[in-house]
């Protein structure tokens, strides 16, 4: 799994360098039945449907699949490795719809949809989709610097 990257790896977007309706590149990311235990118990989310496939069909699910806690993370990662190491997340609103299960892959997406100059934020919309359909909506606000 590559990172998605500002052009210059060590470098910050600025604030006039971005424009409403830029879009993100896309980030798979293959969900391994390790991926989905290994971020649920870093995010000590220790509910048996992260971690135990018997007791996840028992509770009503073909398979174990991946906490919110991760689907947070995933979406921060995704949106600040495209913004630099001097990007701070203000805001991340997400809800979460067909569930990740291992085997299958999440697509990120993502595009810039507001930015505010006095505030010096933008506003990201991201969106990831698996087999089944949309896992993930939400936006991301950013602060970035203004050079």
């Amino acid at each position: 799994m590559s990172p998605v990257v500002s052009p210059d790896r060590h470098a910050t977007r600025s604030l006039p360098s971005v424009s409403v309706g830029e879009e993100l590149p896309p980030l798979e990311i293959p969900l391994s039945r390790t991926l989905i235990i290994s971020t649920a118990i870093a995010s000590r989310d220790y509910q048996d449907v992260h971690h135990d496939p018997d007791l996840a069909k028992m509770r009503g699910s073909p398979d174990i699949f991946m906490n919110i806690l991760s689907t947070n993370g995933f979406v921060g990662r995704y949106v600040t490795d495209w913004a630099g190491p001097e990007a701070i997340l203000r805001k991340v609103e997400i809800r979460l719809g067909a569930p990740n299960y291992p085997g299958d892959t999440m697509t990120l997406e993502g595009c810039v949809t507001a930015r505010d100059d006095e505030a010096r934020t933008i506003e990201v919309s991201v969106r990831g989709r698996n087999g089944l359909g949309d896992h993930v909506v939400g936006r991301v606000v950013l602060a970035l610097p203004e050079a």
